[in-house]
């Protein structure tokens, strides 16, 4: 029926819409894309007509008057997430929010306080819990493939214009105000919240950031760890100012018996051990969020559970706030 149908409007309908998220709200079942709304009318009526939408908007007010929409999903850069998430949970509509999921702790705790109060519904985009690769890892340790669990090293270095991050979206990036950071606070919410959902929660977390580069407002170099729960040790390195040659996004996971080693934009997956040596290679989908929205529209139908639940995404803001304290 309709009425079982979830019905979206996007607020910020730029470039991470066009291909990883946009076209798949409208190919999960039960779902369907009604409205968009940029701030400037003409790319939103452009983007409307290009992907079919209905309607559109310049206003996020007049988007979410419209009764006939109940899920919002908001794709604008994070400085805005926390204004439009409470707006729309107090129209009571389903929220989808992008990541980071705000600018910094207190605002996540803010979010996560409406919601309880609302009795709403929030899921945030950390969509590569969704992915098949990131399933396999999963299962992997879930079967002690590698036996007992010892410690996790990650890298992600990059140089100052990182092959990561889409180009041609001008640089809000490394403008806190906007983004909450630098380039750590928009590659790093995938590879710390795949952590927690590995893993599990925390037990302690320590880590600091810093500023090499002269010209940098914003911090280039990050470290961090993390004990969690079974006694396993995370270690992450995050730099942005490292030649192009030198770049790297690699995870280990070592255990008692060998290690799983991948890289969080890549893939690939593959195991090591003393009887085995296999790599498994995925084909991403090519709306790369697909598999993360068709879980959040059966959790707003009230046919799955939250994949991906603001609770936790605090958690992944607290590390961040924490490793992100810039040393002098």
């Amino acid at each position: 029926m309709e009425s079982h149908k979830v019905v979206w409007g996007i607020i910020g309908c730029g470039d991470v819409t066009e291909k990883k998220s946009g076209p798949a709200l409208n190919l999960v079942d039960n779902s369907r894309l009604m409205a968009v709304m940029r701030r400037d009318v003409a790319k939103a009526a452009d983007y409307a007509e290009r992907h079919q939408v209905p309607l559109w908007y310049s206003q996020a007010e007049d988007l979410l008057d419209n009764s006939d929409i109940n899920a919002i999903y908001i794709a604008t850069p994070p400085s805005s997430h926390l204004g439009y998430a409470l707006a729309a949970l107090r129209k009571g509509k389903h929220v989808y929010v992008e990541k980071p999921v705000t600018l910094n702790s207190l605002e996540a705790e803010s979010l996560l306080e409406e919601v309880r109060a609302r009795g709403g519904k929030l899921v945030v985009a950390h969509y590569r819990r969704a992915l098949p690769l990131f399933l396999k890892v999963k299962e992997l340790i879930d079967q002690s493939a590698i036996g007992e669990l010892r410690t996790v090293q990650l890298r992600l270095w990059q140089s100052r214009t990182p092959d990561l991050v889409t180009q041609g979206a001008g640089d809000w990036r490394t403008d806190p105000s906007i983004s909450g950071g630098g380039y750590f606070f928009d590659l790093a919410p995938h590879q710390l919240d795949l952590m927690l959902y590995l893993f599990g929660m925390p037990v302690s977390y320590d880590g600091f950031s810093l500023i090499q580069g002269e010209k940098s407002a914003v911090a280039d170099q990050t470290t961090g760890t993390i004990l969690f729960e079974n006694q396993l040790v995370f270690q992450g390195s995050w730099c942005f100012n490292v030649a192009k040659e030198n770049q790297i996004d690699r995870c280990e996971i070592i255990g008692s018996l060998g290690r799983i080693t991948f890289s969080i934009f890549g893939n690939t997956v593959a195991i090591h051990t003393k009887s085995e040596e296999k790599e498994f290679t995925f084909d991403h989908p090519e709306n790369i969020q697909l598999p993360m929205i068709s879980r959040t529209v059966e959790y707003f139908r009230g046919t799955g559970p939250n994949p991906s639940p603001i609770e936790e995404a605090l958690v992944l803001m607290k590390i961040i706030d924490n490793f992100s304290v810039i040393r002098s």
